[in-house]
């Protein structure tokens, strides 16, 4: 039996919470791929579900870049998106929220979660980019459907990796801003777990994720495209009475884990550069037919084809 599927069944009969890597988590991904969409999902939740903190805040601090190594559009990917969802679930869980992360899978926010004490409740969606990526629009974050996906909820958060958010000005801002999305992060998620923040009774975490209609009430029109993400930086360190010289030091944190996963990232394409240049001519032209998809191309062409023969077929 493979190591990863070893490892797969070890965790399905443990009773108590246990330990693990991103590098362990990654291998886990991979021996689900065979299993249904559905069924790979439900296992990962209950891995992820069952960690403990120490190891959910070793994840949170990781989650957000997708390692190069997973092919782009392939089912590790989905599945690893998935993941960011149920690490979130489970973010919410440890500050005593009651969360779970829904089926469907598009149309709609992926978490959402409810207050045991306050009468609120949120949807959430998260967000992992790869390093490697050139540019982000607009449209890759949905903040505006994040506020249709709130649905009768109050709050709608989404949370993507800190350093992945524009720089200074975007039109995310303004959507955020106009339609009240928490424009939240990982290393939020972290530093809240870290300092142990929960919700109580006497402890309304609600303004965490009202944050944008907290700033739209100073912000002008004229600067609703400016980053705001220092302001919010500064009114979640005093909401969780922290000094900002500690908040930061867990950003800088951050910082140098985010640069060892680059030079790691930087590392793999460097061998892979090495294996291309080693492979024989006919590895190499396999190699460039399976990178362009040509076979999957043609097929699409292909089933095109057979609806309009099977649609428009004369009479």
């Amino acid at each position: 039996m493979a190591n990863s599927q070893f490892f797969l069944l070890t965790l399905q009969y443990a009773k108590i919470p246990f330990q693990m890597t991103f590098e362990e988590l990654k291998r886990v991904i991979y021996s689900c791929k065979q299993l249904s969409f559905i069924a790979a999902s439900d296992k990962l939740q209950e891995i992820v579900f069952a960690l403990n903190k120490a190891d959910t805040l070793q994840l949170i601090s990781q989650i957000g870049a997708i390692p190069e190594d997973i092919g782009h559009d392939s089912t590790e990917e989905k599945l690893y998106t998935k993941v960011s969802d149920i690490l979130l679930a489970k973010s919410l869980l440890e500050m005593n929220l009651d969360a779970k992360v829904l089926t469907q899978r598009a149309d709609c926010a992926d978490v959402v979660a409810q207050s045991h004490y306050h009468k609120y409740s949120l949807v959430g969606d998260a967000k992992a980019f790869r390093l490697s990526r050139t540019a982000r629009n607009a449209k890759d974050y949905k903040v505006n459907s994040m506020a249709i996906w709130r649905g009768d909820c109050e709050y709608s958060v989404l949370v993507c990796p800190y350093f992945q958010y524009p720089i200074s000005k975007s039109q995310i801002y303004k959507e955020a801003l106009g339609g009240n999305v928490a424009l939240f992060s990982w290393e939020y998620l972290y530093i809240l777990l870290k300092e142990g923040i929960r919700e109580s009774d006497s402890f309304n975490l609600s303004d965490l994720w009202n944050q944008s209609d907290i700033i739209s009430k100073t912000t002008t029109v004229s600067n609703s495209k400016s980053c705001f993400l220092t302001q919010q930086n500064q009114n979640i360190s005093e909401f969780i009475k922290i000094t900002p010289a500690k908040f930061y030091k867990y950003f800088n944190i951050f910082k140098n884990i985010i640069v060892e996963r680059g030079y790691n990232e930087i590392q793999y394409y460097e061998q892979e550069i090495k294996r291309v240049k080693q492979l024989n001519r006919e590895d190499a032209i396999e190699e460039l037919l399976k990178s362009m998809k040509l076979d999957s191309k043609i097929a699409t062409i292909n089933g095109f084809i057979n609806q309009i023969n099977e649609r428009y077929l004369d009479k």
